[in-house]
């Protein structure tokens, strides 16, 4: 199993001193991954139940700096040369499908095909609201773009029709690197999150779970899905963020069958001092995974 970091992009994570020192610790380190989340806007007062806590609210304050993911994932990338890129995840319902694979094309091109496409649906309301996207239908909209994304990675002159996306005779370029395709691993914890991992991805990211149980629950129902679709779970990449992981919890995630444990926390705000702390999280986790 690996591990990957789940730090920048927020706050202290937003700067680009931290991100290049925090991302040149974290390859030298052992971290497989950096993940870098989404959010185009925060409102100060909501409605919307945040789904990855037990009280419904997001940690983070709604002034905080929060960078585009794909922008500084690029800048990750360019500080290095070997750790894997990832959006944890993106809102894709938000966004034009066309103009997502086109980005995430351009920066898989140019990273040497090192980045994974973490998508969710979406749980805030108000911030479909502000774009101007329906809340309704989301996920349908979601299963849609991703095929739409895919036809567009793959063929040279793409068309589509469906409900929400029409292509006539398109080119987007460049490719992605790897046989024109990027994994794409959805996010979220839900039955039907779920299923769309069995139905569709390439993946699965599960984050702040509440611990090695939780996680055995969600992939027992993963691989039930998974066999009904006539794929294996085996087959999938599966990250999973715990709410406050254990030492003990990596030698019991490898058994479970994840394949990445991620660890999400965020960097100092001083550059100078990212280095002693990505060592720090390596010696405790990167070191475990590598004793099995």
């Amino acid at each position: 199993m690996q591990v990957g970091l789940h730090a920048l992009g927020i706050g202290a994570g937003a700067r680009r001193s931290v991100i290049d020192a925090v991302a040149v610790a974290a390859e030298s380190c052992g971290f497989a991954t950096l993940w870098s989340g989404e959010h185009v806007v925060m409102v100060d007062r909501t409605s919307s139940r945040y789904p990855y806590s037990e009280d419904g609210r997001i940690a983070v304050p709604a002034e905080a700096d929060w960078i585009d993911p794909l922008v500084g994932l690029s800048f990750v990338a360019a500080a290095t040369s070997t750790i894997d890129v990832a959006t944890g995840v993106l809102l894709l319902p938000e966004h034009n499908p066309v103009v997502v694979a086109k980005q995430a094309a351009t920066l898989d091109s140019l990273c040497g095909g090192r980045l994974t496409l973490g998508v969710g649906i979406g749980w805030s309301r108000e911030e479909f609201e502000a774009l101007g996207v329906p809340f309704a239908r989301r996920g349908a909209r979601t299963d849609e773009y991703v095929a739409a994304m895919r036809a567009v990675w793959r063929e040279d002159v793409a068309s589509f029709v469906g409900e929400f996306v029409h292509l006539d005779s398109v080119r987007v370029n460049p490719k992605p690197v790897r046989a024109r395709t990027i994994p794409i691993v959805f996010g979220g914890n839900s039955d039907s999150a779920l299923r769309r991992v069995a139905a569709l991805g390439d993946g699965w990211y599960g984050f702040n779970l509440d611990g090695v149980a939780d996680v055995a629950q969600r992939l027992e129902f993963l691989g039930a899905r998974c066999r009904e679709s006539g794929r294996d779970i085996a087959e999938l990449k599966l990250a999973v963020a715990l709410r406050s992981p254990q030492d003990d919890d990596v030698a019991k995630l490898a058994d479970l069958g994840v394949t990445e444990m991620v660890i999400v926390d965020g960097p100092p705000a001083d550059p100078g001092l990212a280095a002693e702390w990505v060592s720090a999280l390596a010696d405790r986790w990167v070191a475990a995974a590598a004793r099995g």
